[in-house]
């Protein structure tokens, strides 16, 4: 193959300067800028979508960086890896003494492999991809996927859960023992709230997993996220819709985590996710499970699952801040929205001159529901006047339900009825722990870095 050949997706002055540095797609070299740092990684392919003045490297250390083609002062070739840009596909094994698992894909980068044309991480989904990436599940379970959607988790939306409920339902009235379901991060707590209402009484586990580091990056979550998911989803007790992702920043252990009190904390580390206002429910390593909340429902064979796909999209979360105007809540009911989740300061609060917009919502039917803000703590509007006064609008406390949450079920709950009486009843009445009485004595606990107990804490702790 021609050097001209292996620079296919560059183009303009970036194909230019490749060739006359005599370098190629999947060379190996060390970059020198004109300010003097070094690159040491291996050319990628490129995006058809991106400009035609940067070369794209992955780094040595995993990730990938973009060096503007007129800052590059030298270029020297130290190797040639070629690319291998298929995971190796084995047959996966059936034993007929293992559970059932089915794996349902929605998007994401559990396993994966890189696309030549663009030099994109493309997701590795067959179970005979998946058995070539994490040979480990082969001795965990009898697996089967499928495909729900291909997508980003951002694209996630009202029309995917439905058929995602519906697909978790059709598995397991075909016998799974377990079912793993895989997401990328971004809004896997919005999924796994909206599945714990649309997928009820549950008799087995569902569990859903993503990563935050992609499997071509050496500190990827991806395997071990996918092997402990699938661990709970065959073995574990735990039938309720979950999130499996790292514990600690280190690869000790999985937590599982209650899918209606769970949040992605943090945008880039390994154990961004994380349970707010309760505890998580569960320990995962490769050995064992240890239990950490025992208020859950218990694998049984014998429920038969409900799923009730029903919504209403006309929902939305409005983030309360000083000075908001009213045109905001104007807006959306001219828009035609029928649910609004305020999150709000404090106990529940709001500005004065919101209020007639929000009585003009309500009178209008639209439902109107307060949480807080500060995500731990309950809305209590009866302690200060301003909340009482929004009560008095009819706008409706939902106690410590996670703002994401109350939305999700918000517009699960309009799918059913929209009078008002009804719609306060059910959203105030827990279904999936979404509503807890109490928080516990543990279930608030935010390290404040730069405090001698706290610094001493990581320094025995962290590793």
């Amino acid at each position: 193959m021609s050097c001209s050949d292996e620079l296919k997706g560059y183009r303009g002055r970036a194909r230019q300067r490749l060739g006359e540095w005599g370098v190629r797609v999947w060379s190996d070299v060390r970059v020198t800028n004109t300010a003097g740092s070094v690159f040491e990684g291996v050319i990628l392919p490129r995006s058809e979508t991106f400009d035609d003045l940067h070369l794209v490297l992955k780094l040595h250390n995993g990730y990938n960086v973009g060096v503007h083609v007129d800052r590059i002062s030298t270029i020297e070739e130290i190797g040639y890896r070629e690319a291998v840009y298929k995971i190796p596909e084995k047959e996966f094994p059936a034993r007929p003494d293992l559970p059932k698992v089915t794996l349902l894909g929605t998007g994401g980068t559990i396993a994966s492999r890189l696309d030549y044309r663009t030099g994109a991480v493309i997701p590795a989904f067959t179970p005979g991809e998946l058995y070539g990436a994490v040979p480990e599940l082969a001795d965990l379970c009898n697996l089967t996927t499928k495909k729900i959607f291909g997508v980003f988790s951002e694209n996630m939306s009202w029309p995917e859960y439905a058929t995602l409920a519906g697909a978790i339902g059709e598995e397991i009235e075909a016998g799974a023992d377990g079912i793993v379901i895989g997401h990328g991060t971004d809004t896997m707590g919005h999924t796994a709230a909206i599945l714990s209402f649309m997928v009820q009484n549950l008799p087995v586990p569902v569990v859903l997993v993503g990563s935050q580091r992609s499997s071509d990056r050496p500190s990827s979550d991806a395997a071990l996220n996918l092997i402990h998911a699938v661990r709970a989803a065959a073995y574990g007790d735990i039938a309720e819709v979950q999130i499996c992702m790292f514990g600690p920043t280190s690869d000790r252990y999985a937590l599982l985590h209650r899918g209606t009190r769970c949040r992605k904390m943090h945008s880039s580390y390994r154990s961004t996710f994380r349970t707010v206002g309760d505890t998580p429910l569960c320990l995962v390593s490769r050995d064992e499970f240890t239990i950490l909340n025992g208020d859950y429902a218990r694998r049984d064979s014998e429920r038969q699952v409900r799923i009730d796909p029903t919504y209403d999209d006309r929902v939305t979360i409005l983030y309360y801040y000083p000075g908001m105007k009213p045109d905001l809540v104007d807006a959306l009911v001219d828009r035609g929205y029928r649910g609004i989740v305020i999150a709000g300061t404090g106990l529940g609060h709001v500005n004065k001159p919101l209020y007639p917009a929000l009585e003009r919502a309500v009178r209008a039917g639209v439902q109107v529901m307060m949480t807080v803000q500060t995500l731990w703590g309950y809305a209590q509007m009866y302690v200060y006047d301003t909340g009482r006064d929004l009560l008095d609008l009819g706008v409706v406390p939902l106690d410590n339900m996670l703002p994401e949450t109350a939305l999700m079920k918000l517009g699960w709950v309009l799918g059913h009825t929209d009078q008002h009486a009804e719609v306060k009843r059910l959203m105030q009445t827990p279904i999936s722990h979404e509503i807890t009485a109490r928080e516990p004595h543990n279930g608030y606990l935010i390290l404040q870095g730069g405090l001698p107990e706290v610094e001493d804490f990581i320094t025995s702790h962290w590793k």
